[in-house]
C-alpha cells in the first residue's frame, strides 16, 4: 500500500486476464419505507441483540412489532416524515470507491453493496448476484469504522451463511477472498475527521469563541460492556477517539469522548454518552460544542436523528451555548480515495494468485479425521510431539497464506 490515498498503486498485476473481483461493500442499511420498520427490526435483534441481550428468541417478532411503533412515531411524527439518507451515502460511497478501483483495473473489479437488515440487499441476495455474474473471487468490505461482533462480526456471518446457502456439487464456486478490517488506526481517516473539525471551527465558531472554551464530543458508537464473550468494539473506539483527541488537543483541549449508546435495560453501556460528554464540557466553561462522529462512516439516524434530540435537550438547559452537529465523512472525495486505496493491495493479491478449490462437503469427514488424529497424537506425547506439532503448524500456516 502506497503511503497517500491521492493514487492507486500502478504496481502491474501477473494473474490471468480473465480473473475478476467483486468489492462486496458492507454497511447496515436503514429503513426507506415505514412498513419494513418490523422486519429490520427483527433482523437487527437476531443478529445484533441476541450478541449481548439475554432475549428469548420467541419474543422477537412481537417485540419488533412493537419497537416499530416507536420508531414510526419518532420517525414520523417527531422528525415530519424523517426518511434515512444512509442507504443513498451508501450507494454514493460504493460508486465512487468503484470509480476509484476501476481506473486502475477496470471492469476486472466491480463494487456491489450489501446491507445487513435491508432487502433486496441482504448479504445473500448479493451473493447470488456476485456468482451469477461470474465472478468468483470476493473482497469482504465492511464500510464500518470499528471492528466488533456488531460490526464486521455480523457481516461475516451472513456472508459465511450465504456461501453455505450457495453450494453445490463438490466444488465451491468461490476460488478466492480477501477481508478489509476497519480503519479506526488509519492515520487518512485520523487526519481527516480532525480536519473537518478545525475547517468547521474556522468557518463558524473562531470569531465568538476562544480555542480553550471551543468544546469537542467527538462521538463514538456505544458499546456494551458485555457481549458474552465477542469482541465488543470499545477498545478500538476508545483508541480511535485517542488518535483524533491528540491532533486536535494542543489547540483546542476541551475534548470528551461521548457514547452514542442505545440504553438497553439491564445493560451497562459506555460512558459518558454523548450528552453527558457536552455537559462535562460546559462545567468546564465552553461556549460553543461541536458533536463529530468519528465512529461511523455513513450518516444515519443515530447521528442525526439522536444527535438531535441530544442538543434540542442541551439548548432547554443553556440556550447562550453555541451547538453544532457534524456530519460523517460519507462520500467526502479524501474518503473514498482512502477507502479505495485500502482495497488495492487485497484487490491485487486476488487477481494474482492462484483460484483455490475447496470442497465443502469434505468439512465433517474431515473434523472426524481430526479428532480421531488428535486423540491417538495424546496417548503418542512423548516421542512425536515435537515432530508432529512442527509439521502441523508449518502446514496450517502456509495454507490460510
Amino acid at each position: 500500500m502506497v503511503a497517500t490515498p491521492e493514487k492507486l498503486d500502478q504496481s502491474p498485476i501477473s494473474g490471468a486476464a480473465g480473473d475478476r473481483v467483486a468489492v462486496l461493500l458492507m454497511g447496515y442499511g436503514e429503513v426507506e419505507s415505514y412498513e419494513d420498520f418490523a422486519n429490520y427490526n427483527e433482523q437487527a435483534l437476531n443478529l445484533l441483540t441476541a450478541k449481548f441481550a439475554p432475549v428469548p428468541t420467541w419474543i422477537y417478532p412481537p417485540l419488533a412489532k412493537l419497537l416499530a411503533v416507536f420508531d414510526l412515531h419518532e420517525w414520523d411524527h417527531q422528525h415530519d416524515h424523517f426518511i434515512s439518507p444512509h442507504n443513498a451515502i451508501f450507494e454514493r460511497q460504493r460508486a465512487g470507491i468503484e470509480v476509484e478501483l476501476q481506473q486502475q483495473w477496470g471492469d476486472r473489479v466491480k463494487v456491489f453493496k450489501a446491507f445487513n437488515f435491508c432487502a433486496p440487499f441482504l448479504p445473500h441476495q448479493v451473493i447470488e448476484q456476485i456468482r451469477n455474474e461470474g465472478f468468483d473471487k470476493i473482497l469482504i468490505y465492511p464500510l464500518l469504522v470499528v471492528d466488533s461482533i456488531f460490526t464486521s462480526g455480523i457481516a461475516v456471518e451472513q456472508v459465511n451463511d450465504a456461501l453455505t446457502r450457495t453450494f453445490q456439487g463438490s466444488e465451491h464456486w468461490l476460488k478466492g477472498t480477501r477481508y478489509i478490517p476497519s480503519f479506526y488506526n488509519e492515520p487518512a481517516y485520523i487526519d481527516l475527521v480532525a480536519r473537518m473539525v478545525e475547517e468547521k471551527i474556522e468557518q463558524d465558531l473562531a470569531v465568538a469563541h476562544l480555542p480553550s472554551q471551543t468544546g469537542i464530543v467527538l462521538m463514538n458508537h456505544g458499546c456494551p460492556h458485555e457481549a458474552k464473550g465477542f469482541t465488543s468494539g470499545i477498545d478500538e473506539s476508545q483508541a480511535l477517539y485517542e488518535r483524533v483527541r491528540e491532533k486536535l488537543m494542543y489547540r483546542f483541549p476541551l475534548i470528551s469522548v461521548g457514547w452514542l449508546n442505545h440504553q438497553t435495560p439491564l445493560i451497562k453501556w459506555t460512558q459518558p454518552n454523548a450528552e453527558l460528554a457536552a455537559k462535562n464540557l460546559m462545567d468546564l466553561g465552553a461556549t460553543s460544542i461541536i458533536f463529530m462522529p468519528i465512529g461511523f462512516a455513513t450518516e444515519n439516524h443515530e447521528t442525526l436523528l439522536d444527535v438531535e434530540h441530544i442538543i434540542h435537550a442541551l439548548q432547554k438547559r443553556r440556550p447562550d451555548v453555541t451547538f453544532v452537529q457534524m456530519p460523517c465523512v460519507n462520500d467526502h472525495p479524501d474518503f473514498l480515495a482512502m477507502a479505495a486505496q485500502w482495497a488495492a493491495p487485497q484487490v491485487a493479491d486476488l487477481l494474482s494468485e492462484t483460484a483455490m478449490v475447496v470442497n465443502p462437503s469434505l468439512a465433517a469427514a474431515q473434523a472426524a479425521h481430526f479428532d480421531n488424529h488428535d486423540h491417538g497424537h495424546s496417548h503418542d506425547h512423548g516421542h512425536s510431539h515435537n515432530h508432529g506439532h512442527s509439521h502441523s503448524h508449518d502446514h496450517s500456516h502456509d495454507h490460510s497464506h
